[in-house]
């Protein structure tokens, strides 16, 4: 792998709904320092704060649907974490007509036009089984009239790529020449630990209220009564993975809160939030915490990034 990466010559990226660059920032720690990213895409306000606190103060185009195809360079990878809208009449139609007016088909229309040699696609698993399966046949069957015949896709979870999260997410990648054999990588088989991504000195702040705990409480015990699992869930140092974390975190923490001895569990720190999802310890968070939770349950987790780079990259040498 080393050998196929010292013959790589740059490669340009275009980075679509960016949030704050996980999937580029994936890409960029595997292919040193040979990416460029020509183009950026981003409409929150505060995730492009983020975006440009950690990769320079580039430009950063606001919404792609406003963006003219002129203004997108041409390039060799379309990487894209879409937010997939409903396909209200997915399956009734064909192929491209199907995904005019959802974000999908902004990525087409580039797609189309720019012809680059490969893209990665990321989303939730729900998608896979969105509306009976037919969402996904459309977006795939989209992807190959449009030329990139070589189309793959998959389910990876974060916990087994070494990091303690079990964010199971949607991957799809293609390539122009269908010829390539791309397969996507296997799970590490490395043991986690939630401990290892945990501060060791947290603030106080980071303690849940007693309001909020008797309240967490009592939900489940009603979800419980009702036959429905929802509810908080705990997670010890020695849990080996948490559960996943979303953009509702900051909301009240339910879904990972940590064991304290002898008072209320915690909440995840943004720093922590970081580390769940495998961005470095250097990765700047210049936004509120309310902010960063968002972000951080937004994005994706960057070591399934890398896994998945790192299977490309041969094939674009």
């Amino acid at each position: 792998m080393t050998k196929a990466i010292s013959k790589v010559k740059t490669i340009k990226v275009i980075d679509l709904f960016a949030g704050i660059g996980g999937i580029r920032l994936g890409f960029e720690r595997v292919y040193h320092g040979k990416i460029e990213s020509v183009f950026s895409s981003e409409w929150n306000k505060y995730s492009v704060q983020t975006y440009q606190a950690n990769f320079g103060m580039e430009n950063v185009h606001g919404d792609i649907t406003k963006v003219d195809i002129s203004d997108i360079p041409y390039h060799d990878i379309l990487l894209a974490g879409f937010p997939c809208q409903p396909f209200s009449q997915a399956g009734l139609k064909k192929g491209f007509e199907d995904t005019r007016g959802t974000l999908f088909f902004d990525i087409a229309r580039i797609l189309e036009a720019k012809k680059p040699k490969a893209f990665l696609l990321e989303n939730v698993k729900q998608l896979r089984g969105h509306d009976k399966g037919r969402t996904l046949e459309v977006i795939i069957k989209t992807l190959k009239e449009i030329g990139y015949k070589n189309v793959q896709y998959t389910l990876l979870k974060a916990r087994d790529f070494g990091l303690p999260q079990n964010r199971e997410r949607l991957y799809i990648v293609g390539f122009l020449d269908d010829t390539v054999p791309f397969e996507f990588p296997k799970p590490l088989s490395v043991e986690t630990r939630v401990g290892d991504v945990l501060e060791q000195k947290v603030d106080e702040k980071y303690t849940i209220s007693d309001r909020l705990w008797a309240g967490h409480q009592r939900r489940k015990i009603e979800n419980r009564r009702k036959g429905k699992g929802f509810g908080y869930s705990i997670f010890t140092y020695d849990s080996p993975y948490t559960s996943t974390i979303s953009a509702r975190y900051y909301k009240d923490g339910s879904e990972i809160l940590i064991a304290q001895e002898g008072k209320n569990p915690r909440k995840v720190t943004p720093k922590e939030a970081s580390r769940l999802q495998g961005f470095p310890e250097d990765f700047k968070i210049p936004v509120s915490d309310t902010q960063a939770y968002q972000q951080f349950g937004n994005s994706v987790p960057v070591k399934v990034i890398e896994a998945i780079a790192k299977e490309m990259l041969p094939h674009l040498s």
